[in-house]
């Protein structure tokens, strides 16, 4: 009976560990094909303020415009997106940044909640693994 007991103990702790493993083309919690609906998405809808790589267009994101806003960040790894959960970036797509003090229009109206997750693939689909890694940490702690 122990053994048995045991045995059912490994299985389900393996089951368990397979649901928090992304199971996708990626190894991450989207699909190529999202990445690639979010990549159109994106390039005609976002690119002309956050570059069309994601890159960012300021030579410094970090320092307001005349205008006293900063300037679109890059969402390709190297600013700050990476350390908002999931909620907070569907959000901000949602509301745009006037929550947050910022000029982004709000796109709720435009997207639909499928739409919003394959930007959000899109512009992940170009971090680096290590940071990817550091937003799922910080995503499961929301």
């Amino acid at each position: 009976m122990k053994k048995a007991i045991q045995a059912v103990s490994i299985i389900a702790f393996a089951l368990l560990a397979a649901c928090t493993e992304p199971q996708t083309d990626t190894g991450r919690w989207y699909t190529k094909a999202q990445a690639e609906a979010g990549k159109m998405l994106f390039e005609a809808n976002c690119g002309m303020c956050h570059g069309r790589r994601a890159q960012g267009l300021a030579e410094n994101w970090k320092k307001p415009d005349a205008s006293g806003h900063y300037p679109p960040p890059p969402l390709n790894g190297t600013a700050h997106a990476w350390h908002h959960p999931m909620e907070t970036l569907l959000a901000t797509i949602e509301n745009g940044g006037a929550p947050v003090g910022g000029v982004m229009p709000a796109f709720g109206d435009k997207f639909n909640q499928e739409q919003k997750l394959a930007l959000v693939a899109y512009f992940q689909s170009l971090w680096p693994d290590d940071i990817y890694q550091q937003w799922r940490e910080i995503d499961e702690r929301n």
